[in-house]
């Protein structure tokens, strides 16, 4: 069974309760009749009600079963707008500017989620990942000891022989640019937790560099030898080494030869690259070369689950997503 499938059967047994703050969105209407109907998560579509029933019409679909909430005519609205306001007032927000954010089905959405009237939020479909994420960061904020939202791709490859019966995390592959030690630190946790909720894994996590336990000497190592200690004094339980070069990490005779003892090498998992173009252009080599399956990128790091769609996504990417986002809230 492919990954995805095994987290829709994940989501389905402990049904949670996900938001989809674009509303009136044409696939994201199709998405949630298509998972309303499969019984992966609850879903409560945000917007002008009559809107998104005109909008359902179009499509030729029923809404039956499935919330639909406007903030503007919201009973909570007055109470999430001081809410925000307290949250915000230092960052010179006024009561004017709370009451007009609170209004923005993504920054309610964000505060229901904050309040345990949701479990997760998923948008993107027509909104930047910067409009998505941003209420996640000002409201719902980091899971405790996380500092950062990262990414990762759950890569499925055809040689089971690598990662967890083919199954492989990648992070980050699509947010952090060039992040310090302490923030690639706090990726390699936030990512094993992804691998162990979303796959099952028994996370042996990598640092990846250009080097394996000092075969090279250059700052760009240091970072990653940097960040492989912190995560050992946050995170003493995690099994992880590093510095590894890819090989070393993932090929059993290469791993024991450049590092033997290593409680990782030649069976790594979980991949921490140490930078945000190493990860991009791996994944896609994998992707394109290797013919694995990318699910993805799927945001970690925030105190509750809030995921950014493509806006290029179709209604079983939607599907998918919110699977995800069901199982991160299960975690």
């Amino acid at each position: 069974m492919a990954v995805i499938e095994q987290i829709k059967a994940k989501a389905e047994a402990d049904k949670k309760h996900i938001l989809l703050p674009e509303g009136p969105e044409p696939r994201t209407i199709q998405a949630s009749v298509k998972i309303n109907k499969e019984g992966i998560a609850k879903v409560t579509l945000l917007g002008e009600r009559e809107e998104v029933l005109s909008e359902a019409k179009k499509q030729g679909v029923s809404l039956d079963g499935i919330d639909i909430v406007d903030p503007s005519a919201s009973k909570e609205l007055s109470g999430f707008v001081e809410k925000f306001y307290e949250m915000r007032k230092e960052k010179g927000v006024t009561k004017e500017k709370a009451f007009e954010t609170m209004k923005d089905p993504l920054f309610f959405a964000a505060m229901m989620v904050r309040e345990n009237l949701a479990d997760g939020m998923v948008a993107g479909a027509i909104n930047t990942t910067g409009n998505t994420l941003r209420p996640g960061l000002q409201i719902i904020k980091m899971a405790k000891g996380i500092s950062i939202v990262s990414s990762c791709f759950i890569m499925e490859v055809p040689k089971k022989e690598f990662g967890h019966n083919g199954v492989l995390i990648f992070a980050d592959c699509a947010v952090n640019p060039n992040p310090t030690a302490d923030q690639l630190a706090a990726i390699a946790i936030s990512s094993a937790a992804t691998g162990k909720a979303l796959c099952g894994i028994e996370p042996k996590v990598a640092m990846l560099s250009f080097s394996t336990k000092g075969s090279a000497k250059h700052e760009l190592v240091d970072k990653v030898v940097e960040a492989t200690e912190i995560v050992k004094r946050l995170a003493p339980e995690l099994c992880l080494d590093g510095e590894l070069q890819a090989d070393a990490a993932l090929v059993e005779k290469v791993g024991k030869l450049k590092c033997p003892g290593s409680p990782v090498a030649g069976q790594a998992n979980v991949l921490i690259f140490p930078d945000l173009q190493s990860g991009n252009i791996g994944y896609k080599l994998v992707q394109r070369l290797a013919g694995a399956e990318a699910t993805g990128p799927i945001c970690q790091g925030f105190a509750k689950p809030v995921n950014d769609l493509s806006r290029g996504c179709s209604v079983e990417d939607i599907v998918s997503v919110v699977a995800i986002t069901a199982v991160q809230a299960q975690a």
